[in-house]
């Protein structure tokens, strides 16, 4: 399994910190790798575009001498993945989507009308102005995506309800382990992909639907409290993977693998092994 990180601009040491062994520990060959020019993939000369990801995927996949993967896309990860998967199914056994963009504008929508009522709510004149300023931008535009993601942060929309023992020992895992220390982030990859690529704020879910007729199996893990979906959006995602390949967990935001890894491990062995007839307690 290949996991492929969100962005434009992040990395993967949240996931290879925390999670990535622990799926090898359960017999799984994890690859875990930043894209070109984001992370710790350092390229001046990077695009930062779909097609370039998808070159460099194809190229790991041969590096390896792999036949068939089976791609975990987490956040903006998903799109990358789905795109992928899309001119290349006969490489793809299972994509694997993880709190991952499938409609951005509609999350982009939600993000700021929630978060409008919540400013209203609580008399925060200043992201009232803030929102108010986002919704003037160029909604193709980096400044709007970025500023409408510091909303969605100004309002925990990352963040699960509750975190439990696990969680709090899973993150301060991360937090004083070696990953964290390499958390390198490209500020400019944004700029950067959003300057090269013309395929912005996309809705994959026409991809996602033709992906069965294709042979790719694909299932879906969300956490109930990820505050950058509607629930409009996951009801829609439910028709297209079927509900038993939907996993919706609990007290829960954009993490599973951080938030609820547990479960998360135990759903993933169950897709990795096809154990669908009911979903899991």
């Amino acid at each position: 399994m290949i996991y492929i990180h969100g962005g434009p601009r992040g990395n993967s040491t949240l996931f290879e910190g925390t999670t990535a062994q622990k799926l090898a520990d359960l017999g799984f060959y994890v690859i875990v790798y930043d894209r070109r020019g984001e992370g710790r993939s350092k390229d001046s000369s990077a695009n930062l575009t779909f097609d370039e990801a998808s070159h460099d995927l194809n190229n790991l996949i041969k590096q390896y001498g792999l036949k068939k993967v089976s791609l975990i896309g987490h956040s903006f990860g998903g799109i990358v993945s789905t795109l992928f998967t899309n001119q290349n199914p006969e490489k793809v056994d299972r994509l694997i989507l993880v709190g991952a963009l499938f409609a951005q504008q509609e999350s982009y929508d939600y993000i700021l009308r929630t978060g409008a009522q919540t400013a209203t709510a609580q008399n925060d004149t200043a992201s009232i102005r803030k929102i108010n300023y986002i919704n003037t931008l160029d909604k193709r535009g980096a400044e709007y995506r970025q500023l409408t993601y510091e909303i969605a942060s100004r309002f925990g929309y990352f963040k699960m309800p509750k975190p439990t023992e696990e969680s709090k020992n899973v993150n301060k895992e991360y937090d004083t382990g070696d990953f964290y220390k390499s958390n390198i982030r490209n500020n400019q990859a944004p700029v950067l992909f959003y300057k090269n690529e013309s395929h912005v704020n996309i809705d994959t879910k026409p991809i996602l639907k033709s992906l069965s007729t294709k042979g790719v199996k694909l299932f879906a893990i969300y956490g109930a409290n990820d505050g950058i979906f509607s629930s409009k959006q996951i009801s829609d995602l439910e028709k297209i993977t079927g509900k038993k390949k939907l996993y919706i967990i609990e007290n829960c935001s954009h993490y599973p693998f951080v938030d609820q890894q547990s479960q998360f491990l135990k759903i993933m062995r169950s897709i990795m092994e096809e154990k669908l007839k009911a979903p899991l307690a």
